[in-house]
């Protein structure tokens, strides 16, 4: 049976008995904060399985897209581990519970209608204490016991080890599912049924209290049911994944076999790839936090195994297209996104050869370092240096300090980072208001009406007040102190979401006034956040809510101006330029999007162009509610990875714009006024970013750059504003003059300095050690400097330093003698760079690099000296 099938005709048996198919839920969930990606089909589900807000439905079944990566390093090696994944699973959420569960499982396994897998190579376990799920099995399936394991709260109980070891909350038994595939004696287990029955509260004994509501929730792996199905010994022969292996092995210039030395390094190549494949199209890209992180790693882990291959150029990044087209079927959306996720990759892999290639040589003397001091493990002080100076991933420092009999301090490296780590984000009360606690208990009384769309002020009632990341029922301080969130049961403050920034404004009474500096979107709950000015709050307290309508009224001539923009990159540049991410401001904007390489002068203004011409047309802005399929069915376009609910908001403008948009927006088009391209940059590797004004941003734009230029022309002494190119032009040549006689004095300069320095520098074992802070001297003219201290002494180190537009620029240089005893011009001018908080680098006898730290210039030199004088003084 193939994959494909397997997948729809457990879908199709599930809802034959009700339950409701769900879509696959993202795979980078950005409304769950507990995970970086989704790592299981109840993901989706928490709320429901919680009792949190309203139960549209009590039983569905899907198919989910999955990422794990707690046994990366099993990848390629064992039959079955994967990082992605499609987990098939049916859920009940107070309906049906273990008797149809286990009914349907062992039905759908078995049936000639279904699977039809033998019954005798049929095997089951439950939890030890679980009589009801054994009887089930026993007395009604007719499993004989000694097909019945029972086993203890660490193999069959959901969390494992729940009774004894916790955490407190919802838990329950386990019945897995095992097969024996023809001709092989271990079973393999290929379905596992959760039974969510108890509450667990303390400490053993007694400590499981049944839930109200009983649930189920059930995962069968899809590739290790199909490996089974197909009678292969590893899901990366079924018909999905071996055709991969095939296509990798051939781009790395390998032969695939499974049984080969070759095979694992080419799986775990196909399952990495296929992972980040599915993760870029949903916008996660490369990066150094958190899931970009994840994904970093995981193209690096690819690109060593190809580099260890033999393979030491861009090439993984063609497996994108053979993926894309085995894996269409179940997403066809992966289709839009080829381009961007190939050229996504093909930037990281050259990055990664980049630093494998400055960072080999830097670890193999780390090795020798280590060695020489008889040390077995590298300090996590020098791991850390490698991978924050070099960009060298630590799993790679710990795979290759593993090849040379070494380990790592990882403890240390730890501690390194930890310090390291700059504060970001936008302020602990943000995160903390976002916390499950306080939330979730006000989320189980309802969500938040939102009525922003009709209005901007209404009354409302107090339904929630957190302050110190708890529920409180009153709240009296004013003046300066943490932000406080303020729920109320309906609002017109429009929560950020979508790339919309939340609403500000004030909510009140006649003897309170709250100032709302930021409104968050969770779920169903808006909340407003801000600090108190006067009276007391409460809940159950009536107040008026006001958003800033002024503000309000940019943010939507903004919002609206992004969908223009979106029409307007995709008439000029193609259908592939499609959206990856906006944030949307008062009379403000910035529209990320794919595309692979910089716009030129004229598309920029074909854009621009195209924008305001619809503006001109005033089209009308038409907004209707429709369920989701209908609204993908009319051309509604989506972001990839944006999960919708199942009835979305559909904005049209004219006949030329059509998406899927929770945000608010004008009437009409001619309402923006008028939207002025800022800039076009580079954001990510494929992805490009334009910033635009609109409104009365964009109008004083224009008057401020007509301001500047009538300036400039008078302080050029243009007479008009259109003789300011040819009065460039002319001083541009006066100072190309001036600067070459001010060269043929300079060179002379130096020379005279040179011959003075090299006299008066120390010796240091024989040679001249001369380290110098060169304050007048052009950065540019370093090099030629150089090249005159050693013309006055063969027998010579350098090391020169200056200031030069609030940088520090140094320049080394060791004469090629002196290379063999040990000094290094990169090595120098790398340790001094480091102090002056920059990098750099070049051959053994000239480097040269940068700082951003001027003040640390001396500090930089002394660096560098004692540098000299260590390897002088061995």
């Amino acid at each position: 049976m193939k994959t494909d099938e397997l997948r729809e005709k457990y879908l199709s048996f599930f809802e034959s008995k009700g339950c409701i198919r769900r879509p696959s839920d993202v795979l980078v969930p950005k409304d769950d904060p507990t995970v970086l990606f989704t790592p299981a089909g109840m993901n989706q589900f928490k709320n429901q399985f919680l009792g949190i807000g309203p139960l549209e439905f009590t039983k569905a079944t899907t198919c989910q897209k999955c990422l794990r990566t707690g046994d990366i390093s099993n990848v390629g090696v064992t039959a079955y581990h994967h990082t992605f994944f499609e987990m098939l699973g049916n859920f009940s959420f107070g309906d049906y519970f273990k008797k149809e569960a286990i009914h349907w499982a062992w039905d759908f396994l078995t049936s000639k209608k279904w699977l039809g897998l033998e019954a005798d190579r049929l095997t089951v376990t439950v939890y030890k204490d679980d009589d009801e799920a054994f009887n089930i099995w026993n007395k009604e399936v007719g499993l004989p016991p000694d097909r019945i394991r029972r086993d203890d709260e660490y193999e069959n109980f959901w969390p494992a080890g729940s009774p004894t070891n916790g955490p407190d909350g919802v838990c329950g038994p386990c019945s897995e599912i095992y097969y024996l595939p023809p001709g092989s004696q271990k079973t393999v287990e290929i379905w596992n049924l959760v039974f969510t029955q108890f509450n667990r509260v303390g400490a053993p004994p007694d400590n499981l209290r049944p839930l109200p509501k009983q649930n189920i929730d059930t995962g069968m792996g899809l590739e290790r049911c199909a490996s089974t199905l197909q009678g292969v010994l590893s899901n990366f022969e079924i018909d999905i994944l071996k055709p991969l292996c095939h296509a990798a092995a051939e781009i790395v210039g390998v032969k695939y076999d499974f049984h080969a030395p070759e095979g694992r390094p080419v799986r775990r190549i196909v399952d990495h790839i296929r992972a980040c494949t599915f993760a870029i199209h949903e916008g996660c890209l490369p990066g150094n936090e958190k899931e970009n992180y994840i994904v970093r790693l995981l193209l690096r882990r690819a690109s060593m195994e190809a580099y260890r291959l033999g393979r030491q150029e861009p090439c993984l990044h063609q497996l994108v297209p053979a993926i894309t087209e085995m894996m269409r079927g179940p997403y066809p959306e992966l289709t839009k996104t080829i381009e961007t996720v190939s050229t996504a990759i093909a930037a990281e892999e050259r990055q990664f050869l980049g630093v494998v290639e400055r960072g080999v040589s830097k670890f193999h003397k780390l090795v020798e370092q280590t060695r020489g001091q008889n040390r077995t493990q590298i300090s996590g002080e020098e791991a850390f240096d490698l991978h924050q100076t070099d960009g060298f991933l630590i799993e790679l420092t710990e795979n290759l300090a593993a090849a040379e009999g070494l380990t790592v301090d990882m403890e240390g490296f730890q501690v390194c980072r930890e310090r390291a780590k700059e504060a970001s984000g936008r302020g602990a009360f943000a995160d903390s208001v976002m916390s499950e606690g306080p939330l979730d208990a006000l989320r189980k009384s309802g969500g938040t009406e939102f009525l922003g769309y009709d209005s901007t002020s209404a009354e409302a009632k107090i339904v929630g007040i957190i302050a110190h990341q708890r529920l409180v029922d009153t709240f009296d301080r004013t003046g300066p102190s943490d932000p406080i969130g303020v729920v109320l049961n309906r609002t017109p403050f429009y929560g950020e979401a979508g790339g919309q920034v939340g609403d500000t404004g004030q909510i009140f009474t006649l003897d309170t006034e709250f100032v709302v500096e930021d409104t968050q979107r969770n779920g169903d709950l808006i909340v407003h956040i801000g600090h108190l000015k006067s009276g007391k709050l409460t809940t159950g307290l009536t107040v008026l809510a006001e958003v800033d309508a002024p503000r309000r009224e940019g943010i939507r001539r903004a919002h609206s101006a992004t969908h223009l923009l979106h029409y307007a990159l995709r008439t000029t540049l193609g259908e592939n330029a499609t959206q990856r991410g906006s944030k949307v401001e008062q009379d403000q904007l910035r529209f990320d999007f794919a595309h692979a390489k910089q716009l030129t002068a004229e598309e920029l203004l074909q854009i621009e162009d195209l924008v305001n011409a619809r503006i001109s047309d005033g089209a009308d802005v038409n907004i209707q509610t429709l369920p989701l399929s209908e609204a993908k069915k009319l051309g509604a376009m989506a972001l990839f990875g944006e999960k919708y609910p199942d009835k979305v908001r559909v904005v049209t403008m004219g006949d030329f714009s059509l998406e899927l948009c929770g945000g608010t927006h004008l009437a009409n088009t001619g309402q923006v006024g008028v939207c002025r391209v800022l800039k076009e940059e580079l954001v990510a590797a494929g992805v490009r970013r334009i910033t635009c004004l609109t409104g009365p941003k964009a109008l004083t734009r224009m008057r401020e750059t007509d301001a500047l230029v009538r300036e400039a022309a008078a302080l050029l002494k243009a007479p008009h504003p259109e003789d300011l190119p040819r009065k460039i032009l002319s001083l541009q040549e006066e100072l190309r003059e001036a600067r070459r006689e001010l060269a043929r004095f300079t060179a002379q300069s130096l020379a005279d300095n040179a011959r003075e320095l090299v006299a008066a520098a120390p010796v240091i074992d024989g040679v001249k050690v001369l380290v110098h802070r060169a304050d007048g001297v052009p950065r540019e003219a370093l090099k030629e400097f150089i090249d005159h201290l050693r013309a006055c002494d063969p027998n010579v180190a350098v090391l020169l330093g200056v200031v030069s537009d609030g940088k520090v620029a140094l320049s080394a240089a060791v004469s090629k003698p002196l290379i063999a005893r040990g000094l290094n011009a990169s090595d120098c001018v790398k340790t001094a760079a480091k102090v002056a908080g920059g990098g750099g680098g070049g051959r053994p006898d000239l480097a040269e690099a940068g700082g951003k730290l001027p003040e640390k210039l001396d500090e930089a030199l002394a660096a560098g000296l004692e540098y000299y004088r260590s390897k002088l003084t061995i």
